[in-house]
């Protein structure tokens, strides 16, 4: 069955002190800018913990590099994670495609999503409970938890899972906005540093007779294109040879 979300307001505040801790620990890490992985990591260990009957969490994530599972807390998350990937279909992928809670009583009788609950009961797994990981109206991937007794899962549990979605959704959203944000500067580096090549090139061109730095840079270009490469490559290279000419001419 898919579950509504919980009802607005104070969410914590009924909860027991041992999981606002964990959640308040969990917010902290926002602050700290640990790493995806750490992140991941302490989030399914907190949902194994605290959701009581589980056997297995974990949290997968879906971006432009596809679907894939994070910080499984054991082989049978891996296993059945794989399996909802590889038949494209399951409550954790259909969490994160209807941005809902999602929860199956018994995969030995749920019908919903027979080649994966057929495979998924063959594993041990009979209770599921999954929560998309929402950010700025994006779904970005699902946090679950298994277990291997049937109608383990509660709409209590859809609350408290609910709780752990955010908070993880909020670790995601920082750390890759940090890796982002590092990706960028590695891209805005390389571009200023090959477009340093390519003006010190053309410079050396000039130095050779080329007629103006546009003719330089013409040269530069049918050269790259006759040899396969591009003007970024070829660039380097010719500085390359200059620097190793330089060091002979030194040498002798």
């Amino acid at each position: 069955m898919t579950d509504s979300a919980p009802p607005p307001g104070d969410a914590t505040a009924e909860l027991p002190v041992e999981l606002s801790s964990a959640l308040t620990q969990m917010a902290g890490l926002v602050l700290s800018r640990e790493t995806v992985d750490t992140a991941l990591s302490l989030i399914t260990t907190l949902a194994d913990a605290t959701i009581a009957g589980t056997t297995g969490a974990g949290v997968t994530i879906v971006d432009e590099y596809g679907k894939r599972s994070k910080a499984a807390s054991n082989e049978l998350v891996e296993q059945a994670d794989a399996l909802q990937y590889e038949f494209d279909e399951g409550p954790c992928l259909t969490a994160w495609r209807t941005r809902q809670p999602v929860r199956i009583e018994d995969t030995a009788t749920d019908s919903r999503w027979p080649s994966w609950n057929s495979a998924a009961a063959r594993l041990g797994v009979r209770a599921v409970l999954s929560v998309a990981l929402v950010v700025d109206g994006e779904s970005i991937g699902a946090i679950k938890v298994y277990s291997d007794e049937p109608a383990n899962y509660g709409r209590p549990d859809v609350r408290v899972m609910s709780l752990f979605a955010e908070q993880a959704a909020i670790l995601l959203a920082n750390s890759q906005s940090l890796q982002q944000a590092r990706r960028l500067s590695r891209q805005l580096t390389d571009a200023l540093a090959s477009r340093d090549a390519v003006v010190r090139a053309t410079g050396v061109l000039l130095a050779r007779g080329a007629a103006d730095q546009d003719a330089a840079f013409i040269a530069l270009t049918d050269a790259a294109r006759r040899s396969g490469q591009t003007v970024q490559q070829l660039a380097r290279e010719l500085l390359a040879s200059v620097v190793a000419a330089n060091a002979d001419s030194s040498l002798s």
